[in-house]
């Protein structure tokens, strides 16, 4: 075990039998481990290494979150706050030369920390002023019934969010309309038509006070 050793720090392993216990796992991405013919670990049960210290490690690294250093969390923070900056304006406002950031934002896109760009835009000018946060309980639950309703939302343009909740109700839905009457044809005939729907309760906004589309980083 003479490379492994090498790889991890002596209060990392100890002793256990024939086998090699880790006391804790460093941030590594990738595990090379050499054993000599006489290891017990060299045998047609633990081939391609997987024995139990491997597996152990294995298994902890792919649930590893990937950390995110300073310069990614500022690249973020800039392009919540304006999406459409060029490379060049996102590298000035994080003091970098373009290639690494256009590099780091790609690298961003890719594993999923930047899911898509959107235009946000103005409800009241497009005549959908009406804002109505409606509850929504099911006659019964289960995961059939649960999918069926959720296939149904989504084919629903008014409906701009859907959570599932706990509490006394089971979804949260966030809705737009042009008015109170668009809003009570889109319950009589799209909720209602949805033979799962138990009842509803309907929360009007009168205004909205804070809207942000970030999160806090």
């Amino acid at each position: 075990m003479h490379q492994l050793k090498k790889k991890f720090p002596k209060q990392a392993l100890k002793s256990h039998g024939n086998r090699i216990k880790p006391q804790y796992i460093p941030q590594i991405n990738i595990l090379t481990c050499f054993c000599p013919f006489n290891s017990p670990f060299n045998s047609p049960f633990n081939s391609h290494f997987n024995f139990p210290f491997y597996s152990h490690l294995n298994s902890h690294l792919k649930i590893m979150p990937e950390l995110l250093d300073e310069t990614d969390l500022q690249i973020l923070k800039t392009l919540q706050k304006n999406a459409k900056l060029t490379t060049k304006e996102l590298a000035d406002a994080v003091h970098l030369t373009p290639t690494p950031v256009f590099e780091r934002q790609k690298r961003l896109e890719k594993k999923g920390y930047i899911k898509k760009y959107v235009a946000v835009l103005d409800p009241d000018k497009l005549n959908q002023g009406l804002l109505v946060f409606c509850k929504v309980k099911l006659k019964q639950i289960n995961r059939e019934i649960a999918e069926s309703f959720t296939r149904r939302i989504m084919r629903i343009p008014e409906v701009t969010e859907c959570y599932n909740t706990s509490g006394n109700y089971d979804y949260l839905l966030k809705v737009r309309a042009r008015d109170m009457k668009q809003y009570q044809e889109f319950v009589l005939t799209k909720l209602g038509d949805i033979d799962s729907v138990g009842s509803i309760e309907s929360t009007f906004v009168m205004s909205e006070i804070k809207q942000n589309y970030g999160i806090n980083l």
